[in-house]
């Protein structure tokens, strides 16, 4: 008798027609049993928004043939939410993966990123989970190169597993005319957003705002960063964690010696 293969929950951020997901659903498919259960719209940005103020929605479809999925009204982390407590609950997935998401989600990104989100949300129900990226925000990207990278990854982590509360944010170069070089492991750079706000009019007369801005890294020439990496086309692969407590803050403050206030 044969082992139960394994049981993989697929989601992303770009809603469940797009080709970043179908194209992750077709690898996964060569690694185990996969249900799918993404938004219906795309939920880019998000971050790890959940749906508190109005009703979820979860509706069976045939998008992928052979596939158990589901659409769902909500943020990415509600779809993880609703896949495991819900459509699998009496099964825990063995692996979560997200995206493959169009456009990167390296650096400080990944607080912005609801493809990130959806990997993270099964990091805290203890379950291991990697969230793919390619730098082209094209609808029709080329994943061709990151395939046979996504198929060894995702293997690893299903074969040795992750720490509990770990998530990967795996990250790809757009395809160019040369080979990856391979996979880096890496830390997350230290650079930001600097935002710009457009004031414009709508028909109307309105005022309304645009926001533009460019990245600004911190970390340029660092060679252990995950922007360096994709920069010198490298798989960049960075080990994550929800905890976000400053440890050497919590010792350094523990010498305040804040005093009681009696009400």
């Amino acid at each position: 008798m044969y082992p139960p293969k394994p049981l993989i929950l697929v989601s992303n951020d770009d809603g469940i027609t797009s080709l970043g997901i179908r194209t992750l659903v077709e690898l996964m498919q060569e690694l185990g049993d996969v249900v799918v259960v993404a938004p219906d719209s795309p939920q880019s940005g998000m971050g790890h928004a959940i749906t508190i103020g109005e009703p979820l929605r979860l509706h069976a479809t045939e998008i992928f043939k052979d596939v158990r999925a589901y659409e769902c009204s909500g943020t990415p982390a509600d779809c993880v939410k609703l896949g495991k407590h819900y459509v699998l609950k009496d099964r825990t997935p063995d692996l979560v993966v997200s995206g493959i998401n169009h456009g990167s989600n390296s650096s400080i990104s990944i607080l912005y990123s609801g493809t990130m989100s959806a990997a993270i949300e099964a990091a805290i129900e203890g379950i291991p989970a990697i969230g793919f990226s390619l730098c082209d925000f094209a609808p029709n990207a080329d994943f061709s190169h990151a395939k046979p990278y996504i198929l060894q990854i995702a293997k690893a982590v299903l074969e040795n597993g992750l720490p509990k509360g770990v998530a990967l944010n795996v990250n790809f170069p757009k395809k160019s005319g040369e080979p990856l070089k391979g996979t880096r492991i890496c830390r997350q750079t230290n650079g930001k957003w600097e935002e710009e706000f457009e004031k414009r009019k709508d028909p109307h007369g309105r005022s309304y705002f645009w926001m533009a801005g460019k990245f600004v890294n911190y970390d340029e020439g660092m060679e252990d960063t995950d922007e360096w990496a994709l920069a010198n086309n490298y798989a960049a692969v960075v080990p994550c964690q929800y905890d976000m407590t400053a440890y050497q803050t919590v010792e350094l403050m523990k010498q305040w010696q804040l005093e009681e206030i009696e009400s």
